[in-house]
């Protein structure tokens, strides 16, 4: 990732042919014939940049949902896949996808995204913000990865509350500033970097030692989610909430070059069927890349 960071910033006069294969071949990228969408939608050092910044995918140990493209996957079964090892299609042979969203508020692209809604005002002057979205057939907060999901997911219906609904849409967002590169995710209804678990003291989290006993551990303060990007996005099964660093160790990953990247741009997202909740297009923060919430 460094050296191909490195590129983007002192190499971009290469053509743009000639600079995705440099970050192809990095990536080892399954479905490079996908990058030319990419550079179409975003132009050559756009689409380099996406493609560098992709995040590797860590999901809870457990969980066999995969994010994958809803014009061809809307059900639990289609989006399953193995439950441990490099995981790169589900089990019915779709592709592990991430839609794109560029916003430029640097200077020379400042203006073309305002036209596009956007807002580049104050503190989002000068970055450039590259989201990735992810969608998921389902959503089941609070079931996890347990067994017991069946029993919860039963009990909270009858209830009158819940833990499953149709559709999910999360996201892992970039910020590349002057002053270094950021990351968040989207975790139940804000953003995280990385999980504060249920720690007794605000700012620390509960882990266990190798011993077996319990210690606290204070957690990076972050502003509206941003930390310093660590190339990953860690995934919690059933509500598939993200943190964009971890220090837990996963047997189930997707490689950053595995994900097929699909830009929204290209997407005919007037004629997107209904979801039973907001899609990407319709929240705020697909316009403001600063906003707080995930509405």
């Amino acid at each position: 990732m460094l050296w191909v960071t490195g590129l983007l910033r002192v190499g971009l006069a290469l053509p743009g042919s000639i600079l995705e294969r440099f970050v192809c071949a990095a990536r080892l990228s399954e479905d490079c014939r996908d990058e030319p969408d990419l550079r179409a939608s975003y132009g050559a050092e756009l689409a380099a940049a996406v493609r560098a910044h992709a995040p590797a995918l860590l999901y809870e140990e457990g969980m066999t949902a995969l994010p994958v493209d809803y014009r061809r996957c809307r059900a639990d079964g289609c989006a399953a896949g193995r439950p441990d090892g490099a995981v790169v299609r589900s089990d019915s042979g779709e592709r592990i996808v991430a839609f794109t969203h560029v916003i430029d508020c640097r200077s020379e692209g400042a203006a073309a995204s305002r036209k596009r809604g956007a807002d580049c005002s104050g503190e989002r002057a000068g970055n450039l913000y590259l989201q990735y979205w992810f969608y998921y057939p389902g959503s089941a907060t609070a079931e996890g990865s347990t067994p017991l999901k069946g029993v919860i997911r039963k009990a909270s219906a009858e209830l009158g509350h819940p833990t499953h609904h149709r559709d999910d849409w999360e996201s892992y967002q970039v910020r590349i500033a002057p002053g270094g590169s950021f990351a968040r995710a989207s975790s139940h209804h804000r953003y995280s970097y990385e999980s504060e678990g249920a720690g007794p003291i605000p700012g620390h989290r509960v882990v266990r030692r190798a011993d077996g006993t319990l210690a606290l551990k204070r957690v990076r303060e972050v502003v509206n989610g941003w930390g310093p990007e660590r190339d990953t996005l860690y995934i919690s099964g059933g509500s598939h909430a993200g943190n964009a660093r971890t220090g837990r160790i996963v047997t189930r990953t997707t490689k950053d070059g595995r994900l097929v990247l699909i830009p929204l741009s290209r997407v005919a997202l007037g004629e997107a069927p209904s979801f039973a909740i907001t899609p990407p297009w319709r929240k705020r923060v697909f316009f403001d890349p600063e906003y707080t919430g995930t509405d």
